[in-house]
């Protein structure tokens, strides 16, 4: 694929930037409630609640975490209680980014303008940003937007805040189902998958490049 030359280069936040710890946070707090051979099971459901609580109508991020906690304890015939819910969302500004993300970031820096797209809550986001080493022209929220990713709501009002086309971005992701699959939807060419582990790639027919972190990324655009 060419090389492109975006306007923007755009990015999911949390597991592309930020090095996401959910599944780090429910192993600890469910290891004497789920037996270690069914973990991975009960974090697969952890996961797939959340993703179905952000297909919803927009509701706080807090809401957000506590309904899929609540679910998948539901599911596991488990005690819900909220305050662990509340746990996980007070824990997300405290995540740092990545090893490569500052240096790789700091060499994007000096050829494009970066902008965050995450699902975070306006509360989260900032104290995030700040640890990771390189300006952003923008950070948008889902809190903001009142519409989380995937929904092409999302994707629509970053699109539209920034006055570009799709086809004028490169969107960054760790994730295809949050990101990769609606921005193919919403007609955005150039995807770029940073292959963290915890997301794999579903279907070739989808087009993207895929690097193993930030600085392959800036490698491949020619970046000192």
């Amino acid at each position: 694929m060419t090389v492109p030359t975006p306007k923007f280069i755009t990015f999911d936040c949390y597991g592309t930037l930020i090095k996401m710890q959910f599944g780090i946070m429910a192993r600890e707090m469910f290891k004497d409630r789920v037996a270690p051979e069914k973990m991975t099971s009960f974090l697969h459901d952890f996961y797939k609640y959340r993703l179905d609580e952000v297909m919803n109508n927009w509701q706080p991020y807090d809401v957000v975490l506590k309904n899929a906690l609540q679910r998948t304890c539901n599911r596991w015939g488990l005690e819900f209680k909220e305050e662990e819910g509340q746990a996980y969302y007070d824990a997300v500004p405290t995540w740092g980014p990545h090893p490569d993300v500052p240096s790789g970031l700091q060499r994007l820096a000096k050829a494009f303008p970066l902008v965050i797209y995450s699902n975070a809550a306006d509360d989260q986001i900032m104290k995030n940003v700040e640890q990771l080493g390189a300006p952003f022209h923008r950070v948008f929220t889902a809190e903001e937007a009142k519409v989380y990713k995937p929904r092409l709501g999302a994707f629509e009002y970053m699109l539209d805040n920034l006055g570009c086309k799709p086809e004028e971005i490169l969107h960054v992701s760790s994730s295809f189902r949050y990101d990769l699959f609606p921005a193919d939807d919403m007609g955005i060419k150039n995807k770029a998958f940073i292959a963290r582990g915890h997301d794999q790639p579903a279907n070739a027919a989808y087009s993207y490049n895929q690097f193993s972190d930030i600085n392959a990324l800036a490698d491949w655009l020619g970046l000192d």
